[in-house]
C-alpha cells in the first residue's frame, strides 16, 4: 500500500501528501478525483488529527477512512453497529485489493476458526481494516489483541449511537472512548450522515473530541423526492405500494415497516403478487439474514422488507425507492433511513405512509422507559409528525432540523409539497397574533400550549401558568388547531422562533419574530394536512374486494368452451370462474402474470394459457386500457408448508385418513385443500387409493360423466350414480380425473 513520506516537511510535504492521497484513491479505488469534503477530511486523518465527519448518506463517508487506513502503517479500528454493514464493506473492499486478508470484521458472527484466521491477518500486518461491534470491542481478550497490534487510528462510524437524542442510541457506544485509550492514544475519527446541532456536541463530547476539525457537508439530496401519503385501511394502502412498485419493475427498493410481524405480512403478500421480495429483521437467524441481503445485493430479489427498530445497513448504490409503510421514531431516522435511496446520484422516490395512530403506538413504546427518555423519544416523535403533516416545503422543513438554511425556491419540485402546492391563504393577521402569543408565552410552552391559547382552550396546563388571562388568550378561536400549528411550523422553519427540543419543545421568539412584530409583512400560507387516524381494528380486518371488467369476463367465458370443447374436457376443467374473474381484472398478457392469476399455477398456465393471454392483448390494445395492476390484492393465507407436506404425503401413497390427521384437517378440508392444489395445474395421483374403492370399469364410468356434463355440481354427480358413491368419495373422483386430464 501507499505509504506518505516522511522525509519532506514544510509546504513540500504537504504537496507530496496531497500526490499520494489522489494517487492512492485512482490505484486502489479507480477514482480520478474526490467528492465534496473527502480529500481534506483525508488529509487531516493522515496528519494525525482528530476528525468529526457529518456527511449524508451517499456522499463517500466510508471513502473517508478507508483510503487512509489504506496509506497508514498499521490497522485501522473501525466500530460499526451493524454487522449487515460490516459484511457489506468488508466484500467491497475485498473487492479491490488483491488479498480477502485486506479487511475483516470481528463480532459474534464468527466461529472460533474465523476468529483466529482475522486475528492471524492482522497480527502479520496484512489487514488494513478491521471492522469491530462495540459489544466485541468492549470484551477484555478483544482489549488484548489489539494492544499486541499496531492500530493506525479509531474511525467510529454511524457515530449518532452515542448521543440520546440520535435516532439509534446505542449505550455500547458511550464507553468507546474508554475502551481506545486503553488499547492505544490514537487519533479518532468520528463518522455520521444525521447529526443535529445536539447530537453533535454529544459525540464530541463523549468522544474527547471537543477540539477536533469538523467536516460538514450540507444534508441536501437533491436526487431524493419526498412525497407523504395518507395511510388507508391495510388492504389499499398495500395496492398503492404494489401500484408503485409495479411502475418501477426490476428496480430495487427497501419497505421499512415497525414489526417483525408486519414484515413478514408485507413480503409475503408482495411475493403473492409477483414481486421478488424478502423480509429482513433481527428475529430471522444470522444465516438467512446474509442470504436475504446477499440475494438483494446480487438482484436476485428487487425488493427488501425491514424493521424500523433493526436497520438495514445494505451499501447498495442503485437502491430507487425507499417506502415506509409505518411512520419512523424520528426525523434522523428517517433521513438516514430514505438516504439508502439514489446513493449513486440518480433518481430516489422517497414515500411514507403516515397515519396519527402510528405515533401513538411509538409512544406506547416508550410507557416503561426512565422519565428522561420517554420525554427525549416522545419529542422526536413529535417533530417526525409535524414533517409528515406539513404543507411547506419538505426539504426545506428536513435541511431545518439539521440546522442548515434552505431556500425552498431550490427544491426543483422534487417534494411533493412543491410538485403538488396546496391553496396559498393569506395569514398575515393570523401570523401576527401567533408570535404574540409565543412572545407573551416567554419560551417557557411547547406548540399544543400556543395552540390552546390561540383558540381558547382553558387546558390544565394553559390555566397552571394562568394564560387565561393574557389579553391573547382565545383570539384565534375562529381558526382550528391545524391551522394554527401551520402557523408555528411555518415560523419554526423561516428562524422567526425557536424550538428547543431538549426542552421538551419549548417554543420561544427569536430576534427575525421581535423584527417581523415590529415591522409586519404579507404572509400567504398553505395550511396543513389533516390525517385520518385509521384504528387497529379497520387495519387488520379489512376485506380486500375486486371488480372485474364484465365485457372481458363474456369473452374469456366463450373461449373458455372454444378451448374445453377442442379438448373435449368440460369448462370448468380449463380454468375456474374464479379464475376468469381475475382475468378480467389484472388483464394478464405474459405467461409469468397468468401464473399469478387466481388459481393458475405454472402448469396450467402453459398448458392452456397462450389463447387467453392473446384474447387478453388484443382487448387491452383495442380498448386502450391501462392495466391496473394493484386493483386486485392477491391475499396470503400461510398454506405453502402444507401443501408441500399434503403433497409429499400423496407421493407416499398415504390414505386419506392418514394424510388428514397428519394435518389436523377434517376429511372434507383436506379434500377442499387438494382440489385447489390440483386446480392450480399440480399433478396429484391417487390411483392408488381410489383402486381400493371402484375397479377400472367404474371408474372409466364416471370420468366420462365428469368429461360429458358442463355442470360441476358434486351433488349432481351423487344422484347420477344412485347413491353409491359419498360426496367426499365423488370429490376425490373429480380430483383424479382433473389431475389426469388437465395437468
Amino acid at each position: 500500500m501507499l505509504q506518505r513520506s516522511k522525509a519532506l516537511g514544510g509546504k513540500d510535504y504537504m504537496v507530496q501528501q496531497t500526490a499520494d492521497i489522489r494517487k492512492g484513491l485512482k490505484e486502489f479505488f479507480g477514482f480520478d478525483t474526490f467528492k465534496g469534503n473527502q480529500e481534506a477530511v483525508i488529509q487531516s486523518i493522515m496528519d494525525g488529527n482528530d476528525c468529526f465527519v457529518i456527511m449524508p448518506t451517499g456522499a463517500g463517508k466510508s471513502l473517508c477512512y478507508q483510503l487512509p487506513a489504506l496509506m497508514k502503517p498499521g490497522t485501522a479500528i473501525i466500530i460499526s453497529p451493524l454487522i449487515a454493514l460490516m459484511k457489506n464493506q468488508v466484500d467491497a473492499i475485498r473487492g479491490f485489493g488483491e488479498s480477502d486478508a485486506i479487511a475483516h470484521f470481528l463480532n459474534s458472527s464468527l466461529t472460533k476458526t474465523q476468529t483466529k484466521t482475522v486475528k492471524d491477518d492482522v497480527a502479520s500486518g496484512k489487514t488494513k481494516m478491521l471492522y469491530v461491534a462495540p459489544e466485541t470491542l468492549k470484551k477484555d481478550e478483544t482489549v488484548d489483541f489489539l494492544r499486541s497490534v499496531q492500530v493506525s487510528f479509531v474511525a467510529v462510524d454511524e457515530a449518532h449511537c452515542i448521543s440520546e437524542w440520535g435516532h439509534d442510541f446505542r449505550p455500547e457506544y458511550r464507553r468507546i472512548k474508554q475502551i481506545i485509550k486503553a488499547i492505544d492514544d490514537v487519533p479518532m475519527v468520528a463518522l455520521t450522515a444525521t447529526a443535529t446541532p445536539k447530537v453533535q456536541f454529544d459525540i464530541q463530547k463523549n468522544l474527547n473530541m471537543i477540539d477536533a476539525k469538523v467536516f460538514k457537508s450540507s444534508f441536501n439530496r437533491d436526487n431524493l423526492y419526498y412525497e407523504v401519503k395518507a395511510k388507508g385501511k391495510k388492504g389499499q394502502t398495500l395496492k398503492d405500494i404494489l401500484s408503485f412498485i409495479n411502475k418501477r419493475a426490476g428496480k430495487s427498493g427497501i419497505i421499512y415497516c415497525l414489526s417483525r410481524k408486519k414484515v413478514e405480512e408485507v413480503a409475503e403478500i408482495l411475493q403473492a403478487n409477483g414481486v421478488k421480495a424478502l423480509p429482513y429483521h433481527a428475529g430471522l437467524d444470522a444465516k438467512t439474514r446474509s442470504s436475504h441481503q446477499d440475494k438483494f445485493l446480487m438482484e436476485e430479489v428487487d425488493v427488501i422488507v425491514a424493521t424500523i427498530a433493526f436497520g438495514m445497513g445494505i451499501d447498495k448504490p442503485d437502491v430507487r425507492f425507499v417506502i415506509h409503510y409505518d411512520v419512523p421514531k424520528s426525523l434522523e431516522g428517517y433521513y438516514q433511513e430514505t438516504g439508502r435511496a439514489g446513493r449513486d446520484g440518480k433518481e430516489g422516490d422517497c414515500v411514507l405512509f403516515y397515519n396519527p395512530n402510528d405515533n401513538e403506538k411509538l409512544e406506547k413504546f416508550l410507557k416503561d422507559k426512565p422519565v428522561a427518555e420517554r420525554e427525549i423519544g416522545t419529542q422526536l416523535i413529535l417533530e417526525m409528525a409535524s414533517f409528515a403533516e406539513t404543507s411547506q416545503c419538505r426539504r426545506k422543513f428536513l435541511l431545518h432540523y439539521f440546522g442548515e438554511e434552505y431556500n425552498d425556491d431550490n427544491c426543483s419540485n422534487m417534494c411533493d409539497n412543491c410538485r403538488y402546492p396546496k391553496k396559498l391563504e393569506d395569514v398575515s393577521k393570523e401570523f401576527v397574533s401567533m408570535l404574540k402569543v409565543v412572545k407573551a408565552t416567554d419560551g417557557k410552552v411547547n406548540i399544543d400550549h400556543i395552540v390552546d391559547v390561540l383558540i381558547g382552550k382553558a387546558s390544565n396546563d394553559v390555566k397552571a401558568y394562568k394564560h387565561t388571562e393574557l389579553e391573547q388568550f382565545g383570539i384565534g378561536k375562529d381558526k382550528d388547531a391545524v391551522f394554527w400549528k401551520s402557523t408555528v411550523r411555518l415560523a419554526l422553519i423561516n428562524n422567526l422562533i425557536a424550538k428547543n427540543i431538549e426542552k421538551y419543545g419549548l417554543i420561544s421568539i427569536l430576534d427575525k419574530g421581535l423584527e417581523f412584530l415590529a415591522d409586519p409583512r404579507p404572509v400567504n400560507m398553505p395550511v396543513d394536512t389533516e390525517f385520518e387516524n385509521v384504528s387497529d381494528e379497520e387495519f387488520e380486518n379489512v376485506q380486500i374486494e375486486a371488480v372485474y371488467d364484465e365485457e372481458l369476463y363474456v369473452k374469456l367465458k366463450e373461449l373458455q368452451r372454444e378451448v374445453a370443447r377442442e379438448k373435449n374436457l368440460p369448462p370448468y376443467v380449463i380454468f375456474q370462474e374464479s379464475s376468469l374473474e381475475d382475468m378480467a381484472t389484472k388483464y394478464p398478457i405474459s405467461i409469468e402474470e397468468m401464473e399469478n392469476i387466481s388459481g393458475v399455477g405454472k402448469n396450467k398456465a402453459l398448458k392452456f394459457g397462450k389463447p387467453f393471454i392473446k384474447l387478453i392483448e388484443a382487448y387491452v390494445e383495442e380498448n386502450d386500457i391501462d392495466r391496473p395492476n394493484d386493483m386486485v390484492l392477491k391475499t396470503v393465507a400461510n398454506k405453502s408448508g402444507k401443501k408441500i407436506s399434503i403433497i409429499q404425503n400423496i407421493d407416499k401413497k398415504l390414505s386419506i385418513d392418514d394424510i388428514a390427521r397428519s394435518q389436523a384437517l377434517s376429511v372434507q378440508e383436506l379434500l377442499d385443500e387438494i382440489e385447489n392444489i390440483v386446480y392450480s395445474g399440480t399433478k396429484l395421483d391417487f390411483s392408488y387409493y381410489i383402486e381400493e374403492i371402484i375397479d377400472d370399469d367404474v371408474k372409466e364410468e364416471i370420468f366420462d360423466y365428469f368429461r360429458e356434463t358442463e355442470d360441476n355440481d358434486l351433488d349432481a354427480a351423487v344422484n347420477e350414480f344412485d347413491g353409491d358413491f359419498s360426496h367426499d368419495e365423488m370429490q376425490l373422483f373429480r380430483i383424479q380425473f382433473i389431475s389426469e386430464v388437465a395437468n
